[in-house]
């Protein structure tokens, strides 16, 4: 089973939506896989993605998709530094350990 593509579920007038698809983008690299973006698909997320406790799900998501078809929501959530600001360094460190978690062999970060 390997990782064929990351999925980012977004939407253009979301406050960190650069952010987002800069996260998306370099770990689509790190994997070396090519990145979907998806605007607004809120079908794939309630199949695939995160929710809350009554099944509503949100924007901005990453996912991962598998050549066998299956799906792996990794983040859903940006993790905050101590400034109480988004961290990209953690954000790709908690999906990078999420894959790896899952049993994916996943590239060291430099």
């Amino acid at each position: 089973m390997r990782i064929s593509k990351v999925v980012i579920v977004t939407a253009d007038h979301h406050p960190y939506h650069k952010f987002w698809l800069k996260l998306a983008d370099k770990l689509s690299k790190i994997l070396n896989v090519p990145l979907d973006v998806k605007i607004e698909d809120y079908v794939y997320l309630v199949e695939h993605g995160d929710k809350d406790e009554l099944g509503m799900s949100w924007l901005p998501q990453i996912l991962v998709e598998t050549d066998d078809g299956k799906v792996y929501w990794l983040l859903s959530q940006l993790p905050l530094n101590e400034k109480l600001e988004p961290s990209e360094e953690k954000a790709i460190s908690e999906m990078i350990e999420k894959l790896r978690n899952l049993g994916f062999e996943v590239p060291k970060l430099e």
